[in-house]
């Protein structure tokens, strides 16, 4: 039993010479962070609505513009003109936007007086920018009685307020 014994030291004491010398590296757990136990002021509702709106970024405010038309000319029918009673008329003018808004599909054109002669009472207004020419066209229907007809309309703003020149058809349907 005396050789086992020696073979067991001897196995033993060469593990222990080839491990070395290692400095163990000990755990050092995290150190609590001191805060104070009660919480002296509580922001209100009011102090965190200011807080977010300073920090959010703002809208920057869009420049306000001013609507205009300026009605330049008949391109077809003019005032006066015979028609026909029930005849399709190709009514077209040519105006000017001479205001500083651009036109678009919130813009149209609204019947202010007269028959509609078959046209809707309200249509979108021709796209245009601001100092551009453009041409209107809508479709009429002559009325079916004798006598002058007239029909007029004025641009209105994506609120509702009319703006500009009115333009106007105007036609002669003869006795028959």
């Amino acid at each position: 039993m005396k050789p086992v014994l020696l073979a067991i030291f001897f196995i033993i004491f060469l593990l222990v010479a080839c491990t070395g010398q290692v400095t163990p590296t000990l755990y050092v757990p995290p150190t609590r962070v001191s805060t104070p136990d009660k919480i002296t002021q509580i922001p209100s509702a009011a102090d965190l609505e200011f807080e977010k709106d300073s920090l959010s970024p703002q809208p920057t405010p869009s420049p306000v513009c001013t609507p205009g038309l300026i009605f330049l000319s008949d391109i077809t029918i003019p005032d006066g003109t015979i028609v026909n009673p029930g005849e399709i008329l190709d009514k077209r003018w040519l105006v000017e936007n001479s205001g500083s808004c651009n036109w678009d599909r919130r813009f149209s054109l609204r019947l202010i007086a007269g028959l509609d002669m078959g046209a809707q009472p309200e249509i979108a207004l021709f796209p245009a920018r601001s100092g551009a020419q453009a041409e209107i066209r809508m479709l009429f229907t002559a009325p079916p009685d004798p006598g002058a007809h007239r029909s007029a309309w004025q641009a209105q703003d994506p609120h509702g307020n009319l703006f500009g020149d009115p333009i106007f058809i105007e036609v002669i349907v003869p006795n028959p």
